[in-house]
């Protein structure tokens, strides 16, 4: 039985002139449905650009990246934005939230592109709910605080209950307090079946973590 989220001898390479930058060099690792894993390293040590490979934001040169055991990598720009629709839950630190919409606009938003009208209206309620930010539900990005923010963004990437969310250092701008609940509400996730995977630089993100992968230079430190 495949993982919910797998990476296999994941390569990236990127070329500026004569010089060649190694990103990733044969990352492979695997996130079971039910866990919180935390990827960690320095900067530089290839955790955006694996990030944006498991996303299927960014096509890795050598190998493959699955989704409940269907094929994200080497696919089309369209089809990997399908996928990506239905599986994937993204909380990224550029944002995830389209500026001039309204929060309950965004996650209404995200709710069309994963492809399920059914009861539509109902879930954006209950996850604006459930990631406390149904209060601000007619305030645009620019009006919200960042804690706020971050709330947002999850209730984006959480509104069609994905299999795999990924997140990219969710609690980097916020205080201790709201950094705890949002880690408390992924770890929800996670509880009701989700795999959800968090890119961190913080200790106690890694702590809270039922697993941590270490990154430098492109590989798994081992």
């Amino acid at each position: 039985m495949s993982a919910t989220l797998e990476a296999e001898s994941l390569y990236r390479f990127f070329h500026a002139g004569d010089d060649e930058t190694l990103a990733l060099q044969g990352v492979s690792l695997s996130v079971e449905a039910g866990e919180l894993v935390a990827v960690t390293g320095p900067s530089g040590s290839g955790k955006s650009t694996l990030l944006s490979c498991l996303a299927g934001l960014d096509e890795p040169d050598g190998g493959k990246v699955t989704v409940g055991g269907e094929r994200l990598s080497r696919r089309s720009e369209e089809e990997r934005a399908r996928i990506r629709g239905r599986r994937i839950g993204m909380l990224f630190q550029a944002s995830n939230l389209v500026g001039h919409l309204t929060v309950a606009e965004n996650v209404a938003l995200a709710a069309r592109l994963g492809g399920d009208g059914h009861g539509r209206r109902v879930r954006v309620a209950e996850v604006l709910e459930r990631c406390e930010i149904a209060q601000r539900a007619h305030a645009r990005p620019g009006q919200l605080s960042g804690g706020e923010l971050a709330r947002a963004g999850l209730a984006v990437a959480l509104v069609n209950e994905p299999a795999v969310i990924l997140a990219d250092e969710p609690t980097g701008e916020l205080d201790s307090v709201t950094a705890i609940r949002l880690l408390d509400l992924l770890g929800a996730r996670a509880d009701a079946g989700a795999a959800v995977l968090v890119v961190t630089h913080s200790p106690d993100v890694a702590a809270a973590a039922d697993r941590e992968i270490p990154m430098r230079d492109g590989r798994v430190a081992t």
